[in-house]
Order: C-alpha cells, then structure tokens, then sequence
C-alpha cells in the first residue's frame, strides 16, 4: 500500500506541534475538557487541583472583588479560564487577575491588559510561577503586581512594578496587601481563609 509506511512511521514517532498564540488558543477552545498553557511554542496540560489550590485562587479572588467594590473603581476581578498572551508563543492562564477599564466583550477568551496577577503555587508549578511567569507577566506593559501564594507556607510574595519600571519584592504573612494602582486594598487573611 502506498504510502503505508510513512503512516506508521507517523504513528511511532509522534511530533510535538509547536502553536504560536493565535494557534493555540483556538486549539484550546476545541477541546472537550482540561486546562492547557503554551509555553514557548508547546502546549503544556495543567495539573489536576488540589482542594488547597483551589481554595486559595477562590479566595483571592473574592478578596480582589471585595477590593475593587469598597474603592468603586471601573476594575473587574476574573478567576482562571481567561488567557493571558505573554507573547506570540507564550499563553499562560493565571489563577486570578485583574483588569481595569470598559468591560471585555461577553465572548472574549483573553485578557491584553491586566494590572494584577495572582499565581497559587502547587507542587507541579512552584518553580514556573517564580521563574518563566515572573519574567512573563511582567513583559506585558500593562502588570504592576504579580503574587504569588504559597497556601501551605501561608505566605503571599507581593512583585510590584513602579512607574519607572523598578520591581520590588514583599513577603507578606499578615496585614494588608496594597495595589497601586489600581488603588484597592486587601487583607492577607482574607486569602487563607479556610485554607
């Protein structure tokens, strides 16, 4: 049969598709079921949560729109699901973000401009979250805090960008946690609540 052996070939070896964003996220939109990321051109599946995890990305999020309501700002406070592009081969989905300004449109799959980004460590991400989404997030113009919370150390590490670029690095157990801007305010304990 013709053709027969490239086929199996095929098959033996599968290959690796490299997306570039756009690619992606329509890839992403087909599938039954699972949360992926692409990182650097490959697609990479996320981890089953554990009930930890999803308690704190909860959490934070509620804390976020509790922030944004007691202020009045124009501010949307979104869990995951929402891509955030960090590039044309670089898709990540954080676990709870940020967005200031008009409302995106009702079938909108991606967030262009977030001004926080929350990141809730699990085993399989801690060395990401603090290393290529670091870096990640922070190439987009529009991020001027980037957490990341340890839900088993209890301890949320606060990035947050000025107005001149320089990022500096808090370690927060307790208190408050500011972002300015957008100009809201959070309590640490409101995270791990529960947790």
């Amino acid at each position: 049969m013709p053709g027969g052996r490239d086929r199996v070939r095929a098959m033996e070896q599968p290959r690796q598709a490299e997306f570039t964003a756009d690619e992606f996220i329509a890839w992403a939109l087909e599938q039954p079921s699972g949360r992926y990321e692409l990182s650097n051109g490959l697609v990479v599946a996320m981890a089953a949560e554990r009930a930890v995890h999803n308690q704190g990305k909860l959490n934070a999020v509620i804390a976020l729109r509790a922030g944004i309501a007691a202020r009045g700002l124009s501010c949307r406070a979104m869990t995951d699901g929402m891509a955030v592009r960090v590039d044309e081969r670089t898709v990540y989905e954080p676990d709870a973000l940020v967005r200031c300004g008009p409302p995106l449109p009702r079938d909108a799959v991606e967030v262009r401009d977030p001004v926080i980004v929350v990141e809730v460590v699990s085993p399989s991400s801690r060395g990401i979250d603090g290393g290529a989404k670091l870096a990640g997030y922070f190439a987009l113009p529009s991020v001027r805090h980037y957490l990341i919370v340890d839900c088993e150390a209890k301890v949320v590490i606060h990035h947050r960008r000025d107005e001149t670029g320089a990022i500096a690095v808090e370690i927060v157990r307790e208190g408050s946690l500011m972002f300015d801007p957008p100009g809201l305010t959070i309590e640490v304990r409101d995270i791990f609540d529960g947790v």
